[in-house]
């Protein structure tokens, strides 16, 4: 029996609170709101058995024995696009539909790494701190780069990457070169990027973006000898996930110059650690896992994750189902399909750029 046809009181669990806009809409339709007071896996457990929904965002785990508490759990909708706090597998052997609202964010994480970007390319930071100390002759360093002509490399051509390659070809005059193994290249595409190997890319890139989910095989992708190959005093940019760089590599490479400059949003371990080298990377912009977390991105991001747990709730399939197999179970066999407009054209099963 499906939570939309069970008859009993729907409770949505919030382990952290969400955007007024989003809870508004959980409380115009009657739904039962449980606030754990704090997201401590205890005080949240408590709350679990009388869940049928979790509006998930990045502050816990939604881990396998948190996950086994929740006898009547329907669905965990994330606000965010990835699924890093989610155990998939306990979702789906407990037939708990996870969902992300992966999407939402492309704009907001496009323009933060395009930010990056120019701020490096011009040397803001450098030139910000030089004005302040009184030094106006810093303009005659001639330390910042023009971006027309040269070269970006995007690894990861998913919503994000296309949305940075696309600015940065259109609008900056810049050349793209593409690495993504999981993307069968389009002709359309390939009027415009260039697909290449990771080496070759490396190689050839003044400006390297990264777009891909941390996975088993990403873990490390850009390492020390992959940072050596690169061209000396390239740029690099991270808004996918921490670990996919080794920091201290990176911090090695910023020192010796190897590297011109990094803007890194995402870190392996959050808040990054006081030792971290790069928070002493004076060729580094560091911002704290920040590129998604515009007032209007939040906003939108909590308001569809509502909107995918009252879809569930009212016998409805939501888009950007992470477990796609879960639905084959007796239980969500009668969910209906929306109308394309109103599923936000996602399709199950779609994996994130990272985010």
């Amino acid at each position: 029996m499906s939570a939309a046809t069970s008859g009993l009181q729907h409770n949505v669990l919030l382990p952290e609170p969400i955007e007024e806009e989003a809870l508004a809409l959980l409380e115009r339709r009657g739904l039962q709101v449980l606030r754990s007071p704090d997201k401590k896996p205890k005080s949240v457990a408590a709350l679990m058995p009388q869940a049928d929904a979790v509006v998930l965002r990045t502050g816990i785990r939604m881990s396998a024995e948190l996950i086994e508490h929740g006898a009547r759990l329907a669905t965990i909708s994330r606000t965010g696009a990835g699924f890093d706090n989610v155990d998939l597998p306990a979702a789906t052997a407990q037939g708990t539909i996870v969902t992300s609202s992966i999407g939402a964010n492309t704009q907001t994480v496009a323009e933060h790494a395009l930010a990056l970007i120019l701020a490096l390319a011009n040397q803001l930071p450098f030139l910000d701190r030089e004005t302040r100390a009184g030094n106006f002759r810093a303009r005659y360093d001639y330390r910042p780069r023009d971006l027309r002509g040269s070269t970006l490399g995007v690894i990861g051509f998913g919503r994000i990457g296309r949305e940075v390659a696309r600015a940065c070809a259109s609008s900056l005059g810049m050349s793209v070169l593409v690495f993504d193994p999981y993307l069968q290249p389009q002709a359309k595409d390939r009027s415009w990027v260039t697909f290449c190997g990771l080496e070759e890319l490396l190689a050839r890139a003044d400006v390297v973006s990264i777009h891909v989910p941390l996975t088993d095989q990403t873990r490390g992708l850009l390492d020390a000898p992959r940072l050596a190959r690169m061209k000396k005093g390239s740029l690099i940019v991270n808004t996918s996930r921490g670990g996919l760089i080794d920091e201290q590599a990176l911090a090695r490479a910023l020192e010796s110059g190897q590297i011109g400059g990094a803007g890194i949003d995402v870190f392996d371990r959050e808040p990054p650690e006081p030792g971290n080298p790069l928070l002493a990377a004076a060729g580094a912009i560091l911002t704290p896992h920040a590129a998604a977390l515009t007032r209007d991105c939040v906003v939108r991001m909590a308001v569809l994750a509502v909107q995918r747990v009252l879809d569930v709730l009212d016998g409805f399939l939501p888009a950007n189902v992470a477990n796609p197999e879960v639905l084959e179970q007796e239980r969500w066999r009668a969910l209906k399909p929306r109308a394309a407009e109103q599923a936000g054209g996602q399709s199950a099963g779609s994996q994130p750029d990272g985010r």
